[in-house]
């Protein structure tokens, strides 16, 4: 074989292989070349090599011969066994019609050869269809066509061979072989051992070799395969809760007495079982158990199954969080609590520093210690310590410890960490020599001591460790040291100080080693150590150099330039550059947060060693940035600078391959197929195929095409005819070519000439939710003699035989909707179906057969298996209108790459009409507008996200006209008014005109217009506008006749606008024009001095008569005067003007006294006049007259003068009638009445009204007693609306408005309709019908907001009637609805039986 290394692309795919086209030629020279380098090579070796190359030789034919006529007696078995197996196979079929998986009837068998040596492993599998068999090595696909020297595959009748030619070291391994057909796959595996020849080994000679069995020199091992059926995944915990890591898997041979190992480890730590960790293996599962966890969890977690075969691994990572602090903002616990040079009374304390993100920084940690079997924690620290690392003293030797650590910062103390391992306040000697003595004689120096009775000083002196806190002093036990117990006393002095100073005086230390505290900081110490024991103390050791307490480790400097990339679509590489100085350090910590909103999370929760770490549980299609921080025992380094940003996508690579190659059509000379696209692209668009073919049993595949084919159908041109033909595609990206699809069935070109329709292809399944799916096909290539009417779906469970046609008729429609345990419904444009066998949770698969009339064609390729749920998180489309009024369908796939392409379509048609829709796709969000929306744009839209897990979803736009409607509001948008055109007369008779806005902005405008033409802001108009507030206003100070007309204000606010209009037009001006001149008058009145209350009357308790008026705005010079009658009254004393009333009293009031009373004011500002008639005149009164009133009829009388406090009184037959419910007295200012109230046949009779005067009284009389039947007909007979209509009726623009209701009136009445009190012609908007004479209607075509007002109906005849008002409002479109009060009806008014007026006649 050749030496040279092949480019990836050419072991890949063999398009880019020049040699490829001369196979076969290669094949021949190669074998040629070979063989002369055989003889070459025979020629030169020396005799020795010519008699072992003769041994081997015959020693290969005795063998060949061995295995040959074995394989013979084997095959005649086999093939037996297969003929009879065959027969009833056959059998089987002809009965019961059905097809059965593979099945493996002889199994692969494990061989050990000699290197050079030609292995054939073969196996018998039948099933139908005919299995197709893939051979693979090691778990790795055996591809023939690479190494054609090497491999060579055989199938004939069920039997597959892989010959293995001159087999080297490099081939043992394990070989499977798996057969596969629809129905299900079967696998066997063997193994191959290659024995390499050594100087000292020879094969047996061919004598001993038997010829009917193959023999071997080793018994063959045995091979355990594990494939592992599921694995555990990157997982969250928090502290604090159990968890459990399982894997199932499938042991291959499952021996009891031999199985593989498992093995789990963490950070490559192998972990057993303990307080935290429970193990578990059996019954083809491996699990680990966590009881309680802790951040010290936290890992890369690998399972390898060992066997003598070989190791199987899974691994994945474990996230610990923290649990919720017990304060809020403190910071997490430490974690990896170790002890180290544990002796005597002594031991150092280290442990990792927690993470902190959002909490505030650690100041500091208490050491927690507790002797084992007691539950009691004692604190070890009075103040916290900065470092990791603390030398815990005072043990009691020979008890064991465990201790924690709790962390501090400025918010409190967080949870205590892990307890770690037990230790001994032990010697180490001592350890070792109670745990030695059981297995060896040990002489310890005590025993070579002599009588030794004080010890000698210690030796070497130093400090192990030195911090800004204390120092850790180490020394070497005196030699000689004597027989008896040892102790230490350590004494320190300053430099320079010349004094000693003994640290541990009341506690005496047993170890060689103390950690010395209360050192002053910056100064520097020397120190000296004696020992002791029961017969003295010894002398002092050599002094130690100057020490000066100091921290020899810094914090970290922060991390170096901070890299991400994509990886999965939830995790992200991130990688670093490390510190200057990576000494001691403990690990990294990574922070993430999502751009854009400055809140960050930790990502890991325990310090990782490497520069490399995979950030997992990232949302996909989320912005992020990452930081990096360093760790070691003095804390955190500061943060890193951010990375970029980096959007969770999978990292790009080749894309998978394709499936569902179906024939589509054949004409005998080429076949038209069609395949499916691969379901990932690799996160690159696919840029086309590549094809190859190969004729059945043939080895060699050959290419179909040379240039890559941009759609998923092709026609294979220049084929033979009858010939049987397989195919394979392989898609193709920017990365590279993709693995290919698996081969397909074999296909006969055989011209098609069947009068049924070919095969749909391309059946998609997307939209699945939990009550639904859409099917979606492409129609067939052939359509058969007749053209296609339609389309059957099938579908039926996994598990399951009988496939079920889900619709009766075949739907003409190339797509499907299957809407799952729902009553039929029609919903156009598809069809929703009644199918009651389809559940949610359930795995289905479908096909689509296609109909003419000559009948049912060929069915589509099976679709995957669907599983009938929702999936978590799945988003739909949404409509909406943008800020500059454009009507879009919306969609958002966090899962989309850069390859995914948003596929829109209507009625699940993709959308090409670049007239009337435009598609925006930036990044995972895609839109779809409507340039010209009307109602051709009704109907169901969908979406499709390629290179996802079948994103998709539908949008049935049935409220398109609310979105024409709130587009015109936003493309003309209109002011929204509180208020509008108002007007108002002010104190000196100006007009003010005002409206108010709901809010203007300082660059709005406005324009007032009178009578069509604009007025600017000048001394006539006065013009205004607070915008602030939204007030707009005009003050006119003169207001004349010349100003009537229409008044209106235009604003303009951006593009807003609004107008409103007042019409002062007739009456209605004139009712302005006088209160303004009214207003004018008083003002100027008032200027000078006047009556602020004109003259009144009233009696006394003296009986007398006391005329009053108040006066103001008077000063001395002001001259006030009584008249009467127009002569000068005389008064004793005039009144005083200061005190702002005068009084003029008239002691007896008799008919002297009748006359016109008159007060006047004047000086030089001007005078006033205030006058009192008390003449006793003005109480004329008309006849009564009768009037009809909704609650009966009215008797009323009209006066000149009248009020109630006149003395009147009516009488009904003499007697007199208090006012009551059936009958009520009343009045006005000019008229005076009586209400009788449901008028009766009692009621007849003659009626008095009579008014008292000073001289004279007046009566009028009015006889009811011929009427009464004339008054209730009258009455009863008279128009009215029965079927009553709302007071209010809300309705939108473009709508059409009826108003309807029932008449009654005998005679028929007269029915007219007025708007604003205006009768309005009859057009094609207006229309008005009155039916059968009482069903009168008014119908408005098309309503706007014009046509907004009062409408009244008017139902009269001889005897009278009534006229009920309806007021409409019309909104637009997107406006609010106003709220109206359900149930209010439109109260009616009377109309009299007669038109003639009713004036006042005077008497």
């Amino acid at each position: 074989m050749s030496s040279v290394a092949v480019p990836f692309y050419q072991r890949r795919h063999k398009h880019f292989d020049q040699s490829y086209r001369n196979i076969q030629t290669r094949y021949v020279l190669e074998e040629y070349a070979a063989r002369k380098t055989h003889e070459q090579k025979s020629h030169v070796s020396d005799e020795k090599r010519i008699r072992f190359a003769s041994e081997l030789s015959a020693l290969e034919k005795e063998i060949h011969t061995a295995r040959h006529r074995a394989r013979e007696h084997l095959d005649r078995l086999a093939v037996q066994r297969m003929v009879e197996e065959n027969m009833a196979l056959e059998r089987h079929i002809i009965e019961e019609r059905i097809s059965r998986a593979p099945e493996i009837l002889v199994r692969l068998r494990s061989h050990t050869v000699w290197e050079k040596m030609s292995v054939s492993l073969c196996f018998t599998v039948q099933g139908f269809p005919t299995p197709v068999v893939q051979w693979y090595k090691n778990e790795e696909l055996i591809s023939p066509a690479s190494d054609p020297t090497k491999y060579r595959i055989e199938s004939k009748y069920g039997v597959h061979v892989l010959h293995i030619n001159r087999a080297d070291f490099d081939d043992s391994a394990t070989y499977s072989a798996v057969a596969t057909n629809v129905h299900g796959q079967a696998s066997t595996n063997c193994a191959v051992i290659v024995r390499r020849f050594r100087g000292d080994e020879e094969p047996h000679p061919a004598a001993m070799m038997p010829f009917h069995l193959p023999l071997s020199y080793d018994v063959c091992f045995t091979h355990i395969d594990v494939q592992f059926l599921e694995k555990f995944g990157v997982t969250f915990a928090t502290e604090g809760e159990t968890l459990t890591l399982k894997c199932s898997m499938l042991i291959t041979p499952e021996l009891k007495r031999l199985r593989p190992r498992a093995e789990w480890y963490r950070d490559d730590v192998l972990i057993k079982d303990s307080k935290w960790t429970k193990l578990y293996f059996g019954e083809g599962q491996a699990a680990l158990s966590f009881t309680h966890l802790n951040k010290d969890d936290e890992g890369l977690y690998t399972l390898r199954m060992v066997s003598r075969g070989g190791i199987s691994e899974c691994s994945a990572y474990l996230f610990v969080r923290d649990a919720d602090a017990l304060i809020a903002g403190a910071p997490g616990a430490p974690m990896d609590v170790k002890c180290h040079d544990a002796n005597r009374d002594y031991v150092i304390v280290t442990w990792k520093p927690p993470n902190t993100t959002s909490e505030s920084p650690v100041i500091g940690y208490f050491v927690d210690k507790c002797e084992v079997g007691l539950e009691n924690w004692v604190q070890c620290n009075d103040a916290p310590i900065k470092v990791c690392k603390y030398p815990v003293t005072g043990l009691q030797e020979g008890r064991s410890y465990v201790f924690r650590v709790r962390a501090v910062n400025s918010a409190g103390i967080s949870r205590p960490s892990r307890a770690s391992e037990p230790v001994a306040a032990l010697d180490p000697v001592d350890l070792e020599r109670t745990q030695s003595r059981l297995s060896k004689i040990v002489i310890s120096k005590d025993d070579l001591e002599g009588d030794v009775q004080i010890p000698g000083p210690p030796t070497n002196v130093h400090a192990s460790e030195i911090s800004k806190t204390y120092v850790v002093l180490s020394w070497d036990p005196p030699v000689p040291r004597g027989r008896e117990p040892l102790t230490y006393f350590i004494e320190k002095s300053m430099v320079g100080s010349g004094s000693w100073q003994r640290v541990n005086a009341q506690v005496a230390v047993k170890s060689p080693r103390y950690a010395v505290f209360d050192l002053a900081e910056g100064k520097p110490y020397v120190f000296r150590v004696l020992s002791a024991n029961k017969n003295g103390i010894s002398d002092p050791s050599e002094i130690t150099e100057p020490i000066q307490p100091q921290d020899t480790i810094v914090l970290p400097s922060a991390p170096g330039q901070v890299v991400a990339t994509r990886n999965t679509k939830t995790s992200v590489v991130v990688q670093w550059d490390k510190p200057k100085h990576e000494e001691d350090l403990y690990g990294y910590y990574i922070d993430y947060s999502v751009v854009g909103s400055n809140h960050w999370e930790p990502s890991n929760h325990k310090p990782i060693k490497y520069n490399r770490f995979v950030v997992h549980g990232l949302e996909t299609g989320e912005q992020y940035v990452f930081r990096v921080k360093a760790a070691n025992a003095v804390g955190l380094s500061e943060n890193s600078q951010e990375s970029q940003a980096v959007t969770v996508q999978a990292a790009l690579t080749c894309p998978s391959y394709p499936h569902g190659i179906t024939l589509l059509n054949c004409d005998g000379h080429s076949m038209t197929l069609g395949w499916k696209a691969p379901t990932y692209s690799g996160g690159s668009p696919i840029l086309g195929y590549y094809m190859d073919k190969r004729e059945a049993n043939h080895q060699n595949w050959h290419e179909v095409n040379s240039s890559l084919i941009t759609q998923t159908i092709y026609t294979v041109e220049d084929l033979i005819e009858d010939a049987f033909y397989e195919f394979k595609v392989a898609a193709a990206n920017l990365v590279g070519i993709g693995q290919p699809s698996d081969p397909s069935e074999h296909f006969k070109c055989k011209a098609w000439t069947m009068p049924e329709p070919g095969p749909a292809y391309d059946l998609r399944i997307c939209e699945i939710r939990n009550t639904s799916l859409v099917l979606l096909w492409k129609a067939p290539v052939y359509e058969g003699k007749s053209p296609i009417t339609g389309y059957l779906v099938d579908y039926k469970e996994v598990d399951k035989e009988d496939w079920i046609t889900a619709n009766e008729k075949p739907t003409p429609k190339r797509y499907f909707k299957l809407q799952l345990l729902l009553f039929f419904k029609l919903a156009l444009p598809f069809i929703l179906f009644k199918v009651t066998d389809l559940h949610e949770g359930h795995t289905y698969v479908f096909k689509v057969r296609a109909v003419n009339d000559a009948g049912v064609g060929k069915s589509s390729e099976i679709s995957e298996p669907v599983l009938v749920e929702e999936r978590p998180g799945t988003k739909e489309i949404y409509s909406g209108v943008d800020d500059e009024g454009n009507i879009y369908l919306a969609f958002e796939c966090k899962e989309a790459t850069d390859a995914s392409h948003f596929a829109w379509g209507k009625s699940y048609e993709e959308i090409d009409d670049s007239h009337k829709f435009k598609i925006e796709t930036e990044g995972n969000h895609s839109k779809l507008y409507f340039k010209n929306p009307d109602k051709s744009d009704l109907g169901t839209y969908s979406i499709s996200v390629s290179d996802t897990d079948g994103v998709s979803s539908s949008f049935v736009m049935d409220d398109l006209e609310r979105l024409m409607a709130l587009s015109y509001e936003i493309r003309n948008p209109t002011i929204p008014l509180k208020s509008e055109l108002a007007y108002e007369v002010l104190d000196k008779g100006e007009v003010r005109f005002w409206i108010q806005a709901e809010s203007l902005s300082p660059d709005s405008t406005f324009r007032f217009v009178i009578n069509d033409k604009e007025v600017e802001n000048g001394e006539r108009h006065k013009i205004n506008c607070d915008r602030p507030n939204g007030i707009i206003e005009m003050v006119m100070e003169k207001f004349t006749i010349d100003n009537e007309g229409t008044y209106t204000v235009q604003i303009q606010d951006g593009k807003a606008k609004n107008q409103s209009s007042l019409v002062l037009i007739g009456d209605a001006f004139k009712k302005v024009l006088a209160e303004s001149e009214l207003q004018r008058k008083e003002f100027l009145r008032k200027q000078g001095p006047h009556f602020s209350e004109f003259l009144y009357w009233e009696v006394t308790d003296e009986c007398e008569v006391l005329l009053s008026c108040k006066v103001a705005n008077t000063k001395k010079e002001t001259d006030f005067k009584w008249y009467k009658d127009g002569s000068g009254a005389d008064v004793e004393e005039l009144p005083d003007l200061q005190k702002g009333e005068c009084h003029l009293s008239i002691p007896k009031l008799s008919r002297k006294d009748e006359g016109v009373y008159k007060a006047t004011l004047s000086d030089d500002r001007g005078h006033d006049v205030s006058s009192l008639d008390l003449s006793g005149k003005g109480k004329s009164a008309s006849p009564l007259k009768i009037l009809c009133t909704e609650e009966g009829i009215r008797l009323q009388c009209f006066l000149k003068y009248y009020n109630e406090e006149m003395k009147v009184s009516w009488c009904h037959r003499e007697s007199k009638i208090s006012s009551g419910e059936k009958m009520k007295i009343g009045g006005g200012d000019d008229v005076a009445w009586l209400q009788i109230t449901e008028p009766t046949e009692k009621d007849k009779g003659n009626y008095t009204f009579e008014i008292f005067g000073a001289k004279e009284s007046y009566k009028r009389t009015l006889d009811l007693s011929g009427q009464g039947m004339f008054i209730r007909s009258d009455f009863y007979y008279r128009g009215k609306v029965i079927g009553g209509l709302p007071d209010v009726v809300t309705i939108m623009d473009g709508k059409t408005l009826n108003l309807t209701c029932t008449v009654f009136g005998n005679p028929d009445p007269e029915v007219v309709w007025f708007k604003n009190d205006k009768a309005f012609e009859i057009d094609e908007h207006y229309s008005f019908k009155l039916e059968q004479g009482k069903y009168a209607s008014l119908t408005i075509k098309g309503v706007t907001s014009e046509d907004s007002g009062k409408y009244s109906i008017h139902v009269k005849n001889k005897h009278g009637g009534e006229t009920v008002d309806v007021t409409v409002s019309v909104y637009r479109h997107g406006e609010k609805m106003p709220e109206i009060k359900p149930g209010q009806l439109a109260k009616p008014r009377p109309i009299p039986p007669s038109e003639e007026a009713l004036k006042p006649e005077d008497k």
